[in-house]
């Protein structure tokens, strides 16, 4: 189960993603520096217990209105064979000492483990608190869960895996497991309205919440699994 250490991070999360995110295809630019708080998230065990796996909201105050962006990201103890371009940051932890952090869907564990938990083998942590599943996150599949090759099965190398084709797109980051496995969706782009999406195309769905700034709580899907990659 996920544990969540009280301490200190040096740079913070946000102050990493502040530098990271205007870099990014998905983030709307508004012509100031980005204005970053925590808006909610969620994590992923990693069975092996090497690598933090979380799923964050951040809201950006800097433009007219706000606007809230989906960051799962993981944490490593070393850097990611082959993931340069993925690196958000390093930070000291309190505990842990130096953190490699990623763009979590260029990360074969952050994938093994979304996958586990569109097929019901994983259960979703609590965000700020150790040993706690969340309820209230929601992973729905129409039909039989995803096919996943061997290569990308709870055995996968916390190390040198073979990385999932990952293609970033204005609203959402496109992957699809090596070997002809299922095409997901990592919506980047968050809106309160989102979690109405209906196609025929889409097989999957993981749902959850994120605070908005009148203290209310909007719900969207953080990640899609479809037929194909639109």
């Amino acid at each position: 189960m996920s544990i969540i250490h009280k301490t200190t991070l040096t740079p913070t999360k946000l102050e990493l993603l502040t530098a990271w995110l205007p870099a990014q295809p998905w983030y709307a630019a508004t012509g100031r520096a980005p204005e970053l708080s925590k808006a909610g998230g969620f994590r992923l065990d990693d069975p092996k217990g090497d690598v933090g796996i979380e799923f964050m909201v951040v809201q950006d105050a800097s433009g007219d209105r706000p606007a809230w962006y989906h960051v799962p990201m993981t944490y490593r103890a070393a850097p990611l064979d082959g993931a340069d371009r993925a690196l958000i940051g390093t930070t000291e932890h309190g505990v842990l000492g130096r953190r490699w952090v990623y763009d979590g869907p260029h990360d074969p564990v952050f994938v093994t483990q979304l996958l586990a938990l569109l097929q019901g083998r994983a259960e979703p942590q609590a965000q700020s608190v150790s040993h706690t599943p969340d309820p209230s996150v929601t992973a729905e599949v129409t039909g039989a869960g995803p096919d996943v090759p061997a290569e990308a099965g709870s055995d996968v190398p916390t190390g040198a895996a073979e990385a999932p084709a990952v293609a970033d797109g204005p609203d959402a980051t496109s992957l699809v497991v090596a070997g002809g496995g299922p095409a997901l969706e990592v919506m980047r782009v968050l809106r309160p309205e989102s979690g109405a999406e209906t196609t025929e195309a889409v097989r999957g769905h993981v749902t959850a919440g994120w605070q908005l700034p009148d203290g209310g709580e909007a719900r969207g899907r953080f990640v899609v699994l479809r037929d194909t990659v639109s």
